[in-house]
């Protein structure tokens, strides 16, 4: 059920489906503001919008939307950040895409259980990067066959900072967001 946006008791079956579809493209559309920074790993906004699918959407439905999202991405469609559909599922993002899940999940349920202020939505922003990081570290070093060190150099280090803004910032949205998508 979702928590964050409260729904209306009729109809609340099409509002869920509807909130998680327009997140589902609002992370498709994310993956195309991208800066490659020379590594394997694109900066994009995805990170941005699956942390505001966890805490609107609450940990189930926002987990739903990242879920829907790779099935575009295994059906084929080119909704990656590389636009090369399911075989993204077998390069080195794999990990971050596939971290995507447990990250807006756990950002969800921090939300709905107890990070009601800014700063506490914030940190649970920073734990959903931490989930990210977790997986997508793992498999980029896995796949490159690189050190941790290495790992961290492609695929945290030149981002960290930008992620953190992303958490403050989709902290800062909820709100916002809250209200128009309520309506």
């Amino acid at each position: 059920m979702l928590r964050t946006i409260p729904l209306q008791q009729e109809n609340a079956l099409n509002q869920r489906v509807l909130r998680i579809a327009l997140f589902t493209g609002l992370i498709v559309l994310a993956t195309k503001a991208e800066i490659w920074f020379g590594g394997p790993v694109p900066f994009t906004l995805q990170v941005l919008a699956v942390l505001l699918a966890g805490m609107l959407l609450g940990a189930r439905d926002g987990a739903l939307s990242v879920v829907s999202y790779l099935g575009l991405i295994a059906i084929n469609l080119p909704v990656d950040s590389a636009s090369v559909g399911a075989v993204a599922f077998a390069g080195p993002t794999a990990g971050y895409l596939v971290g995507f899940v447990p990250a807006a999940f756990t950002v969800g349920w921090l939300v709905e259980r107890s990070a009601k202020r800014t700063w506490q939505q914030w940190l649970a922003g920073v734990v959903g990067i931490a989930v990210i990081y977790a997986i997508g570290l793992t498999w980029l070093k896995l796949v490159t066959g690189g050190t941790w060190s290495q790992a961290w150099q492609w695929g945290a280090y030149p981002f960290l900072g930008l992620d953190l803004l992303k958490a403050l910032l989709a902290a800062l949205l909820v709100d916002v967001m809250a209200r128009f998508i309520s309506r």
